[in-house]
């Protein structure tokens, strides 16, 4: 069994007081080179690990950031997100405890009451995708940061995709291949029917803007909205490429969207991007690098909002001012355009 070892014990081996020992554990600037080396060897040697509660009663700081979720815990292509909070909380000396709540209010409110039992610094709430949220009224009680989300009210400050400049830059791809006629399979209402979600408005007004660039008229007639599953991603191809002047090109709202694009394409013996050029949003890789040919697709800066939510919360005094920040979404080149 390992020796529980106290500050008194490195004292005495450093040939120092306690007070001072104390003071380099706390990280004390009023301690010299050559003292601190002698403390630092002698916690070395006895293998001293200070108490966290102590710790935590004496300077009043927890060193802990609550992350809690609707579903991006569970999601694939977000888990970035919650790689770059806790990459950018360890830089700090902080730990972050990650917290799967769901969309259900209450459980939200419940997972918010234990962290602030576990007298947190502050709460990231991260959302599965760029949308409006609710949130409990317990959450004011700590400073918190909204990524891939926001309040209605636009009173917190939080993170979220320049969904615009995405679709616009996806969009200027193909026009700059010299494609005029690009169809726009745009993410559609929810199935529960609410207002389209910020992705749908913001790569449509992108989109808009970069035809208007070249100089390109709008065409209505080009755009279609998905529910999001394969097999209608695959019907609205087809409706597409059946217009009498049908497309030469594809923008598509996700990668998923892309994947029933492309099926439509292999099975009319159409090539990519020869005959009809693809392009998508996410950049979700085990698809954009696994479908043939590879997909041209706008970057979803998941790992970005994770690092900038913590970095803001970290860097500022409360209250948190409420700054509505919008991140680049890349275009990450691809042969499919």
């Amino acid at each position: 069994m390992r020796t529980k070892h106290t500050i008194h014990d490195i004292a005495r081996r450093a040939g120092v007081g306690a007070t001072t020992v104390s003071r380099v554990l706390n990280d004390h600037p009023y301690v010299s080179d050559e003292t601190r080396q002698k403390v630092l060897d002698a916690i070395a040697a006895l293998d001293y690990r200070p108490s966290y509660s102590a710790r935590h009663m004496r300077t009043r700081s927890s060193r802990l950031i609550g992350f809690v979720t609707d579903e991006v815990a569970t999601t694939p292509w977000a888990v970035d997100m919650i790689k770059g909070a806790h990459e950018a909380s360890w830089a700090k000396s902080k730990l972050l405890l990650v917290v799967s709540a769901g969309r259900d209010l209450k459980v939200t409110e419940e997972a918010v009451e234990l962290l602030l039992e576990r007298q947190v610094e502050g709460i990231i709430y991260a959302a599965m995708y760029h949308r409006a949220v609710r949130l409990p009224d317990n959450i004011a009680k700590v400073p918190t940061v909204l990524a891939d989300c926001f309040v209605e009210d636009r009173s917190l400050p939080s993170v979220v995709p320049d969904e615009v400049q995405g679709g616009r830059d996806a969009t200027l791809c193909l026009l700059e291949k010299g494609h005029r006629r690009i169809g726009f399979i745009n993410l559609g209402a929810p199935i529960d029917g609410h207002e389209p979600v910020p992705a749908a408005t913001g790569r449509l007004q992108g989109y808009k803007e970069a035809l208007s660039m070249y100089g390109v008229p709008f065409d209505k007639t080009l755009i279609r909205y998905t529910d999001q599953r394969p097999e209608t991603a695959y019907r609205l191809t087809q409706e597409l490429l059946a217009l009498p002047d049908p497309p030469t090109a594809i923008f598509c709202g996700n990668d998923r969207t892309a994947m029933g694009c492309y099926g439509v394409l292999k099975e009319m013996g159409l090539r990519i991007p020869d005959d009809v050029a693809v392009v998508s949003y996410d950049n979700q890789l085990d698809i954009a690098q696994g479908l043939w040919t590879p997909l041209t697709s706008a970057q979803l800066p998941h790992y970005e909002m994770g690092k900038w939510a913590v970095d803001f919360l970290l860097t500022h005094d409360a209250p948190l001012p409420p700054v509505q920040q919008k991140l680049e979404c890349p275009l990450v080149r691809r042969a499919s355009a």
